[in-house]
């Protein structure tokens, strides 16, 4: 297993645990059910998908899987900042989870470029 893949998986387990309570914390203190409900999906999905790539069938396979993981990570992004924008949570809430959903992405698209240039043995 590589270093950023290792790297991943449990950066993702952590992620999902903060998006875990942070839905939590929408739905007890805010009543908010429609976006935070998104944002859990798609914001454990990440880390269900890495762990799919983990078994994937052939290259193209564990491609594809980080491939729909980094769209999950960007859709995470996208309700982490609505959710922001429209005052549900703070800025200091907003400072501490974006950087880290930032990070996820950077490492899978990374190890997308890394699994796209190696030839198939």
């Amino acid at each position: 297993m590589r270093q950023k893949e290792s790297a991943i998986r449990d950066k993702s387990i952590e992620f999902a645990i903060r998006i875990v309570k942070l839905c939590r914390y929408l739905n007890d203190e805010k009543k908010e059910y429609v976006l935070s409900k998104q944002l859990l999906r798609s914001g454990t999905a990440i880390g269900a998908l890495i762990r799919e790539a983990d078994y994937a069938e052939s290259k193209a396979d564990f491609i594809h899987k980080i491939h729909i993981a980094t769209k999950e990570a960007s859709e995470t992004e996208y309700w982490i900042l609505l959710l922001y924008k429209s005052g549900l949570i703070t800025v200091k809430e907003f400072e501490s989870i974006q950087p880290e959903i930032n990070q996820i992405n950077r490492i899978l698209v990374a190890i997308l470029k890394t699994s796209k240039s190696k030839k198939i043995s």
